[in-house]
């Protein structure tokens, strides 16, 4: 079934919101300057962080899937604290939707991916021999989006419910 991204965007919105947060949140940890964010807008991207371009390539590294690290963390504590308000039926149902909201907005996006892999192809010509974990990680990042078509962020967010109701 096809929805429009805006659509699903809309309906998705805090996560986009935690989204650009995740990137902001590393620029701050870093001291990377940014120059202008939009946390949630109606067009494409729904959201943005533009900032300088980090110095080292484990700043570049975090910035580029801190979403990754920031809305995981958040969509597993939304599904927890549904799992635990079971008893509590009118709650459920907005953490749920907040955990999934996160949950399919936790993938950087493609720009992120090719941000990470010409850095990554840049430091590792200077030296970091740590800049070879990017190459992976952006290629995660292209399939997970390429992905997305079938659904494949939904999915992601039902694992990890999933795997929140078997540890709860």
């Amino acid at each position: 079934m096809f929805i429009p991204g805006w659509i699903i965007s809309i309906l998705t919105f805090p996560g986009v919101i935690t989204h650009e947060l995740g990137h902001k949140l590393f620029c701050d940890i870093f001291k990377v300057k940014v120059h202008e964010v939009s946390y949630f807008r109606f067009g494409n991207p729904a959201g943005y962080v533009m900032h300088d371009m980090p110095a080292k390539f484990h700043q570049t590294f975090f910035i580029d899937v801190g979403p990754f690290i920031v809305n995981t963390i958040l969509a597993i504590t939304m599904f927890s604290i549904a799992i635990l308000f079971k008893p509590f039926e009118f709650v459920q149902p907005l953490f749920v939707w907040l955990g999934f909201s996160m949950a399919m907005n936790s993938f950087p996006s493609s720009h992120d991916a090719k941000v990470l892999w010409n850095e990554s192809k840049k430091h590792l010509g200077q030296g970091d021999l740590t800049a070879i974990i990017g190459f992976p990680f952006s290629i995660v990042i292209w399939i997970s989006n390429l992905l997305s078509v079938i659904w494949f962020d939904l999915f992601y967010g039902l694992g990890l419910y999933a795997l929140v109701s078997s540890l709860l």
